[in-house]
């Protein structure tokens, strides 16, 4: 009966995509790559009912998921791969020479850079005169609450890439996308190095939970 579900259920997913699709069912179909001869089903729901939502699901800790009846260390890894994959596809989607000449276009990329965080990340995108992105560099990685910007690994990326511009974003995770004065600091005294060595900062972007602000926008730094 079950394997009859299962490829009932592929070939649903063959056939429209994940379109109608409840959310316990995306992952019932995904669970079934690592629990192979078990019903799925209430495992999704499980997972939905702990944590509320799909996207809930993928954020969660290994250490918590892993604690849900029925999902094994190679489930939880399987869950935790797929926000990873998501950057991984929108970066190499993204590699074909993208112009960010807007803020817009700066926060549709970062968003899909920065989806799925549970600790704060920085990133640094380096362009040229033209606002092409040359490089993303995934500059530091550090606590729920805090992560530490180093001016001087900035100023190196931006000589090794010959970026005459930069954009810089960061992730507050589980909380808003506003900035912290110590954000404003920070942003200062990256933008005053930078203009040392002939790069603009061009924004500063920050991203919580789907919504971002830029601080170009805002009128912290100049806007591109």
């Amino acid at each position: 009966m079950h394997e009859g579900h299962r490829q009932r259920l592929k070939e649903r997913f063959l056939k429209d995509g994940l379109d109608g699709f409840q959310p316990h069912e995306v992952l019932e179909l995904l669970l079934f790559y690592s629990i192979p001869r078990r019903d799925t089903n209430p495992t999704g729901h499980l997972l939905i009912d702990r944590f509320g939502s799909l996207s809930n699901v993928f954020s969660a800790p290994f250490a918590e998921l892993v604690q849900v009846d029925g999902v094994s260390e190679n489930s939880a890894t399987l869950i935790k791969l797929m926000p990873a994959l998501c950057r991984y596809y929108q970066t190499d989607l993204n590699c074909k020479r993208e112009q960010l000449n807007s803020s817009g276009r700066a926060v549709k990329y970062i968003s899909s850079q920065l989806i799925g965080y549970d600790t704060e990340e920085v990133l640094l995108l380096c362009l040229d005169s033209k606002r092409t992105l040359i490089a993303c560099e995934h500059v530091f990685s550090g606590s729920v609450n805090s992560a530490q910007i180093s001016v001087r690994r900035i100023v190196e990326l931006c000589l090794r890439h010959n970026a005459t511009g930069v954009i810089l974003a960061h992730n507050h995770p589980g909380g808003l996308a506003l900035p912290s004065q110590e954000d404003l600091v920070t942003t200062g005294k990256i933008e005053n190095a930078l203009e040392v060595i002939g790069v603009e900062l061009l924004d500063h972007i920050i991203y919580a939970d789907g919504d971002c602000v830029s601080l170009a926008d805002s009128g912290f730094i100049h806007s591109i």
